[in-house]
């Protein structure tokens, strides 16, 4: 904004959040309508209506309040919220993880990294393994609904050739995928999440891990039990490539050993393309296609980011999160209670939504001014935006990961909701250490 709009104070206003009540409407609303209440044949209730009309109708609504500015002015309100050092950053890498994406899918990585690890797994430890084998692919994928797209399969021929639990099988994958999907330094959710409050990923990570990976552990002595009270099971054979695998597990070792994530990306492109060449799963007209089919597949991801940062723009400047704020400040009065104000905002944009990475992108601005409210550190509130968004998304049924894990095995997203073992128990780990920042607050009263 120019110097003599951000000069003026802000005041709260909760008619500044009506834009994003229109976009309940329209896509929660329509999203349950067309899923529940009259299906659309062939096609998921919650993807009748773009996600990218529903914002556009909202940002159009938004434009219409606060009569104070002119149409430019808001224009250039607009303007500097897209043009946000993070979101431009955010936006670019988001491109390059879409051909990274498109690359190793066509060069046949995914799927042989999974059969790769399935083999080697003793049969009784099927399921676990199932689980393993999903937290690996999705931090080295960095997309959950891909990770679930490629497992399940192999998981449905898990159970019927072991006689296990259908259910059982394809919930432990839609755990690892979340897993992974939270952890992973080229996920949407972590670009996302990381960018949008200033932080660096590898930060994010290391105040990630200390939640998700007991979470992971307690999942995985649970399953370990399971599988040592079933008898043994045998899995089947399943083909891989070595060649193949291999640079998902390159890019893995240089996203955890800190490594820029544009170089990563860069590097996995190019061990993909050599490895599909070597294998033959690609050629060149092949190996350009299925980049050029990654990056479009972002388009979507991109646009809305543009358009919630315009809303976000208007909304804070019209006090809308001062509004936020306000509430939050007569319902919590301690780092502690801005900790879960950010968590509830950011699980409610999730449920709203159902899509992560948009309900981190909507979240993420209101959440940096809690985080500044409540002197949150910008790494927790980066790791509660990721880690309470992908929590929602692996439960809620009516998200595209359970829809597709369940279209994929042929039962109904309801049923594989008591199986979904590592978001119920990460979410428990989630709010213990919400509750462990109590001790930071009565630390500082002392000191005081």
């Amino acid at each position: 904004m120019s110097n003599d709009m951000s000069n003026e104070r802000i005041s709260t206003n909760p008619k500044a959040l009506v834009p994003i009540g229109v976009f309940l409407v329209l896509y929660l609303g329509n999203g349950i309508f067309f899923e529940y209440i009259k299906p659309a044949e062939g096609r998921m209730g919650f993807y009748v209506v773009s996600v990218v009309l529903a914002f556009s109708v909202s940002l159009i609504v938004a434009f219409l309040q606060n009569r104070k500015r002119s149409f430019d002015e808001k224009i250039h309100i607009c303007a500097e919220g897209i043009g946000d050092d993070n979101i431009v950053i955010m936006l670019f890498i988001f491109l390059l993880a879409g051909a990274f994406s498109g690359i190793a899918g066509e060069a046949g990585g995914a799927s042989s990294t999974a059969n790769l690890l399935l083999s080697v797994i003793p049969g009784r430890f099927a399921v676990p393994g199932l689980f393993l084998i999903a937290c690996l692919i999705s931090m080295a994928m960095g997309t959950s609904v891909g990770t679930i797209s490629v497992l399940t399969p192999i998981a449905c021929a898990v159970a019927r050739n072991g006689s296990l639990s259908l259910s059982l099988c394809v919930g432990v994958v839609v755990g690892g995928a979340m897993f992974g999907d939270n952890l992973s330094f080229i996920s949407d959710t972590t670009i996302a999440a990381t960018k949008t409050q200033g932080v660096e990923m590898r930060d994010k990570f290391r105040t990630n891990i200390r939640i998700a990976l007991p979470a992971a552990v307690i999942t995985m002595i649970g399953l370990l039990v399971y599988a040592f009270v079933k008898s043994g099971a045998d899995v089947g054979e399943f083909d891989y490539s070595i060649v193949q695998a291999l640079p998902y597990f390159l890019v893995l070792l240089l996203s955890i050993i800190g490594i820029n994530v544009f170089i990563v990306l860069l590097i996995g492109i190019i061990l993909f393309v050599g490895a599909g060449i070597i294998t033959g799963s690609l050629t060149y007209s092949t190996a350009l296609a299925s980049m050029g089919s990654g990056m479009s597949g972002m388009f979507e991801t991109m646009i809305v980011t543009i358009l919630v940062a315009s809303i976000a723009a208007l909304m804070k400047e019209n006090g809308g999160f001062e509004a936020i704020l306000s509430l939050i400040k007569r319902k919590a009065d301690s780092k502690r209670g801005g900790m879960f104000g950010i968590a509830f905002l950011t699980a409610f944009m999730d449920v709203a939504t159902a899509n992560n990475t948009v309900a981190i992108v909507i979240a993420a601005p209101i959440a940096k001014s809690i985080s500044e409210e409540y002197h949150v550190e910008p790494r927790k509130t980066a790791s509660l935006l990721d880690t309470c968004s992908c929590i929602m998304q692996g439960i809620i049924p009516y998200g595209a990961q359970l829809l597709v894990a369940a279209g994929i095995a042929g039962v109904a997203s309801f049923s594989l909701i008591p199986f979904l073992i590592y978001p119920f128990v990460l979410l428990v780990f989630v709010i213990a250490s919400i509750i462990g920042e109590k001790s930071t607050d009565d630390a500082g009263k002392g000191a005081e």
